[in-house]
């Protein structure tokens, strides 16, 4: 198609003159034209990496007959953008991303696409852009960080987060606080547990839309430039074979997904973002149908923050293909599905072995019976409410307590740092919703305040808004409607009973339902003034239950 629009006949001959002001030769117009979309930045340590990996796709692509191009994509660290305004633009991005890339590869008339993402938008972004632009395309990430050291032990962004609430609680030193700083964070690369960048890079490989490593494979490995090479040639043989995105990301292949992320215990994060990806492949994903895997599928691996095993452990246990292999020997996987080698998912994980069953639990000796994550609904929430189950601890899977509300995650912060939540509170922050945020904040800092100060086993969080992958404890997100869109989380009032049950996926509030008719009766939303592209953004976004769509 592109040599028809762009490059045969006398009529493109200004595409061709365009071609080779960009220094092009003809034998390069003549072969099949490949998009390298790079996420490279110098600002987030997951991407700092990227160059080489582009220039190792590169390689790949004109080893195996292709003219490589580069275009760029934009990426927001979710780290540095934690605890302030800079994390309303993190979530927004992700349609940015999409939009953007939809753009630059129709615009170009591209034969086919290897995208080079890392981060938390990004590997969603282009898994939606690669869908709405359906030509042949393969996915590489930059890889994980190595876990750091400190004291000895093995150690994660999540246990930074915490170590400041554990310093505000004066349970550690400035100069312990300092130790944390310094060697949590050892080299480039998506931060080492199963947070939501890593997340994403392993549910790649579960769709097919990866190669075998793209979500384990350490940044700092030679083999991530291997696969980026690999990537490259592969790409090349799906042009040949015309083989497209939702060829690949089937309704099998997206149950898939969701099966992988149960066994994994991935961040709830997913459950914002494979939805909104099966939206782009024309599949509808809802909330129940997580209920439903979950209930089938053991939980395999408490990669952090859920336990104390990294990306790098579960590479060396044999990676995504291994937990896949586990699950199917409980028949829970689609074999027949085509991935980006293509071969099916079955040819895939022929062969690949568990190499450590302490890792990556057999299913005869899961870590659970359920999957890792659950979704709530009861008054509270009745289009649904998610929480990463496996990181919650035993006596926190059923709470009741009493509410303290805040109307944003600084309030809520500032009574945590003061010493103003007592054991057995449910802590409650509103209005930090797709459209209440807007941009649905994910809300790192007040979780893992309450988890360092030593209330993680008696104080639940619930909120509108989201959690980072980092985030552990019983903190359920995503409550929808969300208080901007008139839910009942907007009514809720101090010393408010709140009842979590997550064994029975239920959430509610335990308020006399003639009062609670007479405060929705009054009820006006609060509002913000916006502008830019926040203000778009607010208008158009579904709640968090609905994978926050622009509609």
């Amino acid at each position: 198609m592109r040599k028809e629009n762009i490059v045969d006949g006398a009529c493109n001959a200004p595409h061709r003159s365009l071609f080779h002001a960009l220094g092009l030769t003809e034998e390069e117009q003549s072969r099949p034209l490949i998009g390298i979309v790079s996420s490279y930045n110098e600002i987030v340590p997951g991407h700092m990496n990227i160059d080489k990996i582009v220039d190792a796709v590169k390689l790949g692509v004109a080893m195996s007959g292709g003219t490589p191009i580069v275009f760029p994509a934009i990426a927001v660290c979710d780290g540095i953008a934690m605890g302030h305004q800079g994390m309303k633009y993190s979530l927004v991005t992700r349609d940015l991303i999409a939009d953007s890339t939809e753009a630059m590869a129709i615009a170009h008339g591209f034969d086919g696409l290897v995208m080079v993402p890392n981060c938390d938008k990004n590997v969603p972004g282009l898994l939606m852009a690669a869908a709405r632009v359906n030509i042949p395309t393969v996915f590489v990430s930059g890889g994980p960080m190595l876990a750091g050291r400190v004291n000895g032990e093995k150690t994660s962004l999540s246990k930074m987060f915490e170590a400041v609430g554990s310093f505000s609680a004066g349970k550690i030193t400035q100069e312990e606080l300092c130790e944390y700083e310094k060697k949590t964070c050892p080299t480039c690369g998506s931060c080492s547990g199963m947070y939501t960048a890593n997340s994403m890079n392993c549910l790649t490989e579960a769709l097919g839309m990866g190669l075998k490593g793209n979500g384990t494979i350490p940044a700092v490995y030679s083999a991530r430039i291997e696969l980026a090479k690999h990537a490259g040639m592969a790409v090349m043989e799906l042009v040949r074979k015309n083989i497209c995105p939702r060829d690949i990301m089937t309704k099998d292949a997206l149950m898939n997904a969701l099966t992988v992320d149960m066994a994994l215990g991935c961040s709830t994060n997913s459950m914002l973002h494979l939805p909104a990806i099966a939206h782009e492949c024309g599949v509808e994903l809802n909330l129940d149908i997580a209920n439903e895997i979950s209930a089938k599928t053991p939980n395999l691996c408490h990669l952090a923050p859920a336990g104390r095993t990294y990306m790098e452990d579960l590479q060396e246990a044999g990676g995504v293909y291994a937990v896949m292999n586990e699950l199917d020997k409980k028949g829970l996987i689609h074999k027949n599905c085509m991935t980006v080698t293509g071969k099916t998912i079955g040819e895939n994980i022929a062969g690949c072995t568990n190499l450590n069953p302490e890792i990556i639990r057999p299913v005869e000796n899961p870590f659970s019976e359920t999957g890792g994550i659950a979704v709530l609904r009861g008054n509270l929430a009745p289009e649904g409410s998610v929480v990463k189950r496996s990181a919650v601890l035993p006596e926190m899977l059923v709470h009741e307590g009493p509410a303290k509300v805040f109307d944003c995650e600084e309030d809520a912060q500032a009574a945590i740092n003061a010493g103003k939540i007592q054991p057995g509170d449910v802590v409650v922050i509103r209005y930090e919703g797709p459209k209440g945020g807007p941009g649905m904040r994910e809300m790192l800092n007040p979780t893992s305040a309450i988890m360092g100060m030593g209330l993680g086993n008696s104080v639940a969080l619930i909120t509108d808004g989201r959690f980072s992958g980092a985030t552990r404890g019983a903190c359920i997100g995503h409550i929808t409607p969300e208080a901007a869109s008139g839910g009942l989380i907007g009514v809720i009032e101090d010393g408010d009973i709140i009842s979590i049950n997550i064994p029975e996926n239920r959430i509610e509030l335990k308020v006399d339902e003639t009062i609670l008719a007479e405060r929705m009766q009054h009820f006006v939303p609060k509002t913000k003034e916006l502008s830019g592209y926040l203000k778009r953004y607010a208008s158009l976004v579904s709640g968090g239950a609905y994978g926050a769509i622009l509609n």
